[in-house]
């Protein structure tokens, strides 16, 4: 009962925390500068979730062929398209396929 208690708090936990910006800035306008600034937030999280995935708890580096190529394909689909989206689904797909295979 412990383990579904602390999952319907956290649940309700990140449902509060989400809900409460979104309710409060609904009927209000966003600041250019703000609006801006948001821009940033995508890329510098999948940035976040490349590093936690290329590093390991002892802090070395981890790179095999899977990375190497998934990260040139992200790369090369980021300059071409500017779609985080795709990006994330290109990366990712080439990682899958390529980890499968070797």
């Amino acid at each position: 009962m412990t383990t579904f208690l602390a999952i319907l708090v956290t649940g309700l936990g990140t449902y509060l925390s989400r809900s409460i910006f979104i309710l409060s800035l609904a009927n209000r306008r966003i600041p250019p500068m703000v609006r801006a600034a948001l821009e940033y937030v995508a890329p510098a999280v999948l940035g976040a979730l490349v590093v936690t995935m290329l590093v390991t708890p002892e802090g070395k580096i981890a790179l095999g062929y899977a990375e190497v190529l998934a990260l040139a394909t992200a790369g090369a689909v980021a300059l071409r398209t500017r779609n985080h989206i795709l990006t994330l689904v290109a990366g990712m797909a080439v990682f899958w396929i390529v980890r499968t295979i070797t």
